[in-house]
């Protein structure tokens, strides 16, 4: 596993000096900067896991640098330190982007310890499918499924409301791009969208995550800090996985969406916010009630309105779609050529499971843009995992028709369904359920499909 690149800016060479050597020690690989312009230099160079950034420097300071860094990356995380810390600055830091405030003098575990969190954060965030900074605004959700069109309906109704969403569906859907979609449509598009990973955040510290704290709180609370509501005020707060939020920290949350104020740890200030919040579960919700681990009142407060998002196996017609976007996205990011993807390779990818959905498809068309042929994707080039859990019917045959390469995909691709999908109700006996189990799909994603493809619902009970 490669080491982690931290990039490294001070206008203070002992302290530029002493900083390097401790990173180096915890097995980071540190380039060192002596100023802001130097740094946003390497920064256009290499590629860099963290930023670590000294508040006050000539040339360019370090906001300016935050600044800088955002427009070219914002999933890199910058730490911002200072001598010269206020409140007011660190809302300004942290709303302008920076992963975090520490100020002068600090104890080096408390540095690393937000390096460690700031690099899981990154770990987690580039996991995600996440919105490339020329799409920003724009957000956009590929597909033309009967389910995507659902979900671009239900965004559509509501982003422009206050109303709490609840997003839902399995790891690797895309939940975090409905919630960027939801808050780029809505009035609050201008103001922050805040996003917390509940699962990424250690227990004895969400509370200050999302709350703050005041100097002296507890030990290590060298300066006040705000929270995420805090600076999600007048924005949206993104809740990725409230599943994983303790019982306890539930009721907290359930206090504030409640009266819209709250206090800090350690402190006695009611804060006042204006927060709309999207939250997002890859977790039966339902059954962590019953079984004691969700509170059902919190429950109905952000299940406002619901929005699931389909599994890509349930949505295969969108698969063409997906990979042609990918294609073109890794083409761009790593300055290849490739035009096409066989007929055969693309029959592969549209009866492939992909069990990590949306995320799974996207890290494949990566590696093979990467590692593949110069201008083609053939299915020679695809895993032994993509070939080995399937046998994939003929590729159909038709009639050779005037049109785009994506015309014909998606004509053969609603062909395939409809065979497969015919087979299996003649398996089953003609039993919905039964057939939407043996195809890996939900009971509504069959009729849907039925109801495009012309099929007639031929199962007796409802």
């Amino acid at each position: 596993m490669p080491q982690p690149r931290i990039l490294l800016a001070d206008d203070e060479v002992n302290i530029l000096k002493v900083l390097s050597a401790m990173l180096r020690r915890e097995g980071y690989d540190v380039h060192a900067a002596q100023d802001g312009v130097e740094a946003l230099k390497a920064f256009g160079q290499k590629v860099f896991d963290a930023v670590i950034t000294d508040l006050k420097m000539p040339g360019m300071d370090g906001m300016t640098l935050l600044r800088e860094i955002a427009k070219k990356d914002p999933d890199v995380p910058v730490i911002i330190i200072t001598a010269h810390g206020t409140v007011d600055t660190a809302v300004e830091a942290l709303k302008t982007g920076a992963f975090d405030y520490i100020t002068k003098p600090f104890e080096q575990d408390d540095l690393k310890a937000v390096i460690a969190k700031a690099l899981k954060t990154r770990e987690l965030r580039t996991a995600d499918q996440r919105v490339e900074p020329a799409e920003r605004g724009r957000v956009p959700i590929i597909g033309t499924s009967a389910a995507i069109r659902e979900v671009h309906s239900l965004i559509a109704r509501v982003a422009g409301s206050d109303s709490t969403v609840l997003i839902t569906g399995e790891s690797g859907t895309g939940k975090e791009l409905v919630a960027a979609a939801l808050h780029a449509g809505s009035p609050r598009a201008a103001r922050p969208f805040i996003k917390i990973n509940c699962a990424a955040i250690p227990r004895e510290l969400m509370e200050s995550e999302l709350f703050g704290h005041e100097r002296g709180a507890f030990t290590g609370a060298v300066a006040s800090k705000p929270g995420r509501f805090e600076l999600a005020d007048g924005g949206t707060l993104f809740l990725d996985e409230i599943g994983d939020l303790p019982l306890e920290m539930q009721a907290k949350l359930l206090r504030v969406l409640q009266e819209a104020a709250f206090e800090r740890v350690g402190g006695l200030k009611t804060i006042k916010v204006d927060v709309r919040l999207i939250a997002a579960s890859n977790r039966d919700l339902q059954k962590d009630i019953e079984a004691g681990k969700f509170r059902d009142d919190l429950y109905y407060r952000v299940n406002v309105v619901p929005i699931e998002i389909p599994a890509l196996r349930e949505r295969r017609d969108d698969i063409p779609l997906l990979t042609e976007h990918f294609v073109d996205k890794y083409n761009r990011r790593h300055h290849k050529m490739v035009q096409l993807v066989t007929a055969e390779a693309m029959n592969y990818l549209v009866n492939y499971p992909w069990p990590g959905n949306v995320r799974e498809l996207e890290n494949l068309i990566e590696r093979l843009i990467l590692l593949g042929g110069p201008d083609t994707i053939a299915a020679d080039d695809l895993p032994e995992e993509i070939v080995s859990r399937q046998v994939p019917p003929p590729i159909p045959k038709m009639e050779i028709r005037t049109g785009s390469m994506k015309d014909i995909v998606k004509q053969a691709t609603a062909e395939l369904e409809r065979d497969l999908i015919t087979r299996a109700l003649d398996e089953t006996g003609g039993n919905v359920t039964r057939a939407a189990q043996k195809l890996g799909i939900s009971r509504k994603s069959v009729q849907i499909k039925m109801k495009e493809l012309g099929l007639r619902d031929t199962e007796p009970q409802a």
